[in-house]
């Protein structure tokens, strides 16, 4: 077991959001877990979270990745499996 962890090092201008301080940090400050990144500004960084927002609303509307849509538009939900006639 380590006694110490070895800190990540960023590399000069490599910008990062941190969602549990909610602030821009340039270089990895905080754990990969806890941050979006790397963007090229400060300015990308900052817009992480609509950035996110953007791209969830993206998927959670295309077809090719929403099977319940896709189920819903062929008529299949709930209709195999039952086990009666």
């Amino acid at each position: 077991m380590a006694l110490f962890k070895k800190r990540q090092v960023g590399k000069p201008g490599e910008w990062y959001y941190c969602l549990v301080h909610k602030k821009v940090e340039e270089g990895p400050e905080c754990p990969a877990k806890d941050r979006f990144g790397p963007y090229e500004t400060p300015e990308e960084a900052n817009q992480a979270m609509e950035t996110a927002q953007e791209r969830n609303l993206e998927w959670q509307n295309d077809p090719k990745w929403n099977d319940r849509t896709r189920e819903d538009e062929e008529g299949t939900t709930g209709t195999t499996g039952t086990g009666t006639a």
